[in-house]
């Protein structure tokens, strides 16, 4: 059996990397964003597949067998993490995103290749009043077409990914196959921002690349926020900056108005918080280096994501850290590619000695 998988909605290619590393055979990626292709077509030291810019709404099951050679129902995994920002729970007061349409845009294209497994992966915000109708109808038309649905919110730094990461997975399996799968279970490694990324050299302080590193720079910082990253300790927000410092919209209370982990450090000793499309400015988060005057840098917020070191971005500095916050964890998505592989190869083996039972 060829362990062979999708990977839609690639974005840079994390869910890609980790289903490879955990042992299936990628024979495509697409994605809409021209720099997420560009992206996955530099690696080639870790990618050899095909990947194409193209929209999933014209991305017909019929057309996606014939780009890699199967019929319907001989594709192994189809995986896919749609756009998610209408779900997010940082998007407030906000009514559902057009774009939320894509995952049941999924569903259908897992109706019309029919794998024997699919992995959707989405922010925890899905399950929230903006989205859980869209997953309740995606769940529904799955069950409806013979697969059996299981879903888990999984907190990635329960895996050993070294940030604080809260996303719902769903894995889905054709009822010919099974119905018995479940997740893996939490491996107990804890991984810290220290252990991450502190090798790193500190970067130049004239706002150029680091020599080794490209994507290793600093931020140009206005003065007022130098003086915010001066005042804070590791692991402290605007909670802790005094009143003079303050933004003015801060100065409301955080539970009327805003977020209140925004302006903070990181702190060495524990796992990063959640690293979002808008990471390299600590204005949008906890992201400030622990000890340095500076914003994480996108090198920085790679590793964190659990990217290797010398993986090849494309884009400007807006577009890559999209590309970097929105991925899949390379190594979480290789746990759960994982455990797909290991309860089948388990069913197949059962299978045998039943069988020669008879």
């Amino acid at each position: 059996m060829r362990l062979t998988c999708v990977d839609s909605f690639s974005g840079a290619g994390g869910l890609s990397l980790g289903l490879h590393k955990a042992g299936f055979e990628v024979l495509l990626s697409f994605d809409i964003e021209p720099k997420c292709i560009e992206t996955i077509n530099n690696n080639k030291k870790y990618f050899s597949h095909p990947a194409l810019c193209e929209d999933i709404r014209n991305m017909l099951g019929g057309r996606l067998l014939n780009h890699i050679g199967l019929k319907q129902g001989e594709l192994f995994l189809l995986a896919g993490g749609p756009p998610c920002q209408g779900f997010s729970v940082q998007r407030i007061g906000e009514d559902l995103d057009s774009r939320n349409d894509l995952v049941l845009q999924y569903g259908s294209l897992i109706d019309e290749v029919r794998p024997m497994f699919f992995v959707m992966e989405n922010v925890s915000g899905i399950q929230g009043k903006r989205g859980k109708t869209i997953l309740s109808e995606l769940i529904s038309h799955m069950e409806d077409i013979g697969y059996v649905v299981h879903k888990q919110l999984i907190n990635a730094e329960d895996y050993g990914i070294p940030q604080r990461r809260k996303r719902i997975i769903l894995v889905g399996e054709r009822r010919d196959i099974g119905s018995e799968y479940t997740f893996p279970v939490p491996t107990g490694e804890r991984h810290t921002v220290r252990e991450t990324i502190e090798f790193l050299p500190e970067p130049p302080t004239d706002g150029t690349s680091h020599s080794e590193y490209p994507l290793h720079r600093r931020d140009r910082l206005s003065d007022k926020n130098i003086k915010r990253l001066m005042a804070l300790q590791q692991g402290q927000g605007r909670d802790h900056l005094p009143e003079e410092l303050l933004a003015d919209c801060h100065r409301i209370d955080s539970s009327i108005i805003g977020h209140r982990n925004v302006y903070g450090r990181m702190s060495w000793d524990d796992v990063a918080p959640t690293i979002t499309a808008r990471f390299d400015s600590f204005t949008r988060g906890m992201f400030g280096h622990p000890e340095q005057l500076r914003s994480i840098s996108l090198c920085e917020g790679a590793l964190l994501q659990t990217f290797p070191v010398d993986f090849v971005f494309s884009g400007s500095k807006v577009e890559i850290a999209r590309q970097i916050g929105n991925a899949v964890p390379p190594n979480l998505a290789k746990i759960i590619g994982e455990s797909i592989i290991e309860y089948y190869l388990r069913k197949e083996v059962k299978n045998i000695v039943l069988s020669g039972n008879h």
